[in-house]
């Protein structure tokens, strides 16, 4: 069969750790996919609360739990790619959402393009209860606006082939909060990292967030992967004017491509009412 025609395993990893009020409605986001050739690894680092439960009440559907006590997020996260096979790879954190047919649209994507290594959608904020707050429709990939400005990739919404993860040498222990921007730090020295014009994804935006909690350490971890890049080295003595230069690019390439007037799409305004629906009802 040729490659093109045929379905890719995608390999998710989502880890957790006293995230019970939001873990069930990240599995059966995954799960609802109905994607064929998913492979999808939940690590939990020991939870305590309703996680235990619940985790307990989806193992016949998922591929592997593993419940014990780790080193953080990025600990987790790289056992669980070590224990994964798929061709394709990507994570979900806990609290996060697949939009429907995400897992389809990225197998699609990657058979359609095979030289492309790394791509990323869009996204949806939502709050702690389910509800839409803003759109996050993206730019397309540009490494200097990645260095100078920031990370503005929506990790749920990134995907990308295993030999690229294994040729840069995968996550980094030592960041705790900007693992992502690492990661993607070193895709973008390798390869073109691509932009995918679709929602894959829901992130919530609540004051507990983990990145919004901890904003301070996490603006330290990136400003470490800025400073050893060799172009940043190179241009250091310029660095006011080049993040001047990344910040009005980036608002004029998000401008153009419609970002900032984007209004969430009423079929996901009405999925996000369903679930919410379906919850009050189970509870």
């Amino acid at each position: 069969m040729n490659d093109r025609n045929r379905t890719q395993r995608i390999s998710l990893v989502t880890c957790s750790y006293q995230q019970g009020c939001y873990i069930e409605a990240t599995i059966q986001s995954v799960l609802k996919q109905a994607y064929p050739e998913l492979e999808y690894i939940i690590m939990d680092g020991g939870s305590t609360d309703a996680t235990t439960e619940i985790l307990a009440r989806y193992q016949g559907s998922l591929s592997r739990v593993v419940s014990q006590r780790d080193e953080g997020q990025t600990d987790a996260l790289i056992k669980g790619f070590a224990q994964s096979s798929g061709e394709i790879m990507g994570w979900l954190c806990s609290d996060d959402l697949l939009l429907p047919g995400a897992l389809e649209t990225v197998d699609r994507y990657f058979r359609e393009h095979p030289d492309v290594m790394a791509v990323y959608g869009d996204a949806l904020w939502i709050d702690a209860d389910g509800k839409p707050v803003r759109p996050k429709r993206e730019m397309g990939f540009s490494r200097f606006v990645f260095l100078y400005d920031h990370n503005y990739i929506p990790q749920p919404s990134m995907f990308w082939r295993r030999s690229l993860y294994e040729q840069v040498g995968g996550l980094d222990t030592r960041f705790d909060l900007a693992m992502d921007s690492d990661l993607w730090e070193r895709f973008s020295r390798v390869t073109r990292i691509e932009h995918l014009p679709r929602y894959l994804s829901c992130m919530r935006y609540y004051p507990e967030q983990k990145t919004r909690s901890r904003r301070g350490e996490g603006e330290l971890e990136d400003r470490a992967i800025r400073l050893r890049s060799p172009a940043h080295q190179r241009l250091q003595w310029l660095y006011p004017v080049c993040r001047a230069l990344a910040r009005g690019w980036r608002i004029t390439r998000k401008a153009v491509s419609g970002g900032y007037g984007a209004r969430v799409p009423s079929e996901y305004v009405e999925w996000l009412e369903h679930r919410g629906t379906e919850q009050r009802m189970d509870a």
